[in-house]
């Protein structure tokens, strides 16, 4: 599909009609009105400034690794951190744009032999979605590593201190208050290179031994529900390779809903409905999604 642009504010061209499903890693969803991809976090700012300016609803999408938009497509302006991507080491700190992937961080504390950061190699999202959401796997979070986070509260840019910002389970003030990460820096330990590799290889293969790493799909479908694990419950409750339409519960990892090819939001909510319900029905236990489904 061609772009054709229809808004300019704030010296920002907005692009019309861009399929979602192009930028979400489970690869379904509807036509986004407006899309832009910035090429600084100045930009990024007056983009989203600009799209309210003119009262259109704006949001910011990193790497799309936990968000659907809702079939029937979002009628406001997308802003994509993708060109946001910048990393630099600064002794036992590294400090990175919203949309730099993780993988790319964990990669470059590696190179500098920084250790902290292994858990998030596998992790394939960017920054500003694993601070917005707190982000972890195998044991650690972000805000584990985090030192500060540099921000647009909807008026102003401002850089906050970790320790002065709220981080829960898959949840922050980011997530609760709808501010923008624009960067963030984490504060690491000197390690040695080839240790934090080896760990690295082993939290990999881990992952593509017992994840779906070959379908589209949003990671881990649920939170983890207080003293039980998401996945064992829906295995459990019979659901592995449950199917609706073309959106599935892995075969490999109940945890994960998979695109078999085609499958659309509709399809994925109507599994999560499904997968919640009978869950609760045989077990007591309220799952909470952790996939976004925007309208």
């Amino acid at each position: 599909m061609s772009y054709t642009t229809i808004l300019q504010v704030n010296g920002i061209e907005f692009l019309e009609n861009e399929p979602s499903a192009a930028h979400v890693s489970m690869k379904a969803g509807g036509i986004i009105r407006y899309f832009v991809i910035p090429k600084s976090a100045r930009e990024a700012v007056h983009a989203f400034s600009g799209a309210r300016l003119v009262a259109v609803r704006a949001m910011i999408l990193g790497n799309g690794t936990n968000t659907v938009f809702a079939d029937s497509g979002f009628d406001g302006a997308v802003i994509s951190t993708k060109e946001l991507k910048e990393i630099t080491v600064d002794g036992n700190e590294i400090t990175a744009d919203c949309g730099a992937l993780l993988s790319r961080v964990a990669s470059a504390a590696a190179d500098a032999s920084l250790t902290g950061l292994e858990f998030a190699h596998g992790i394939p999202g960017s920054v500003g979605g694993a601070v917005f959401m707190n982000a972890g796997a195998y044991g650690g979070e972000m805000k584990d590593v985090l030192k500060s986070v540099t921000f647009f509260d909807g008026s102003n840019v401002k850089t906050l201190s970790a320790d002065k910002l709220f981080f829960g389970y898959r949840e922050s003030d980011f997530s609760k208050k709808g501010w923008i990460v624009l960067s963030a820096t984490f504060s690491l330990k000197k390690g040695e290179e080839g240790e934090i590799r080896g760990k690295m290889r082993e939290l990999a293969a881990k992952r593509r031994e017992k994840q779906p790493l070959e379908l589209p799909s949003c990671g881990s479908a649920f939170k983890r529900p207080e003293g039980h694990f998401a996945g064992k419950l829906i295995e459990d409750a019979g659901l592995k390779g449950f199917t609706v339409g073309k959106m599935q519960v892995s075969e490999k990892h109940a945890g994960f809903i998979v695109n078999l090819g085609g499958g659309t939001e509709a399809e994925l909510e109507e599994i999560i409905r499904q997968i919640t319900e009978k869950v609760c029905d045989k077990f007591g236990v309220t799952l909470e999604p952790e996939i976004r489904i925007i309208r």
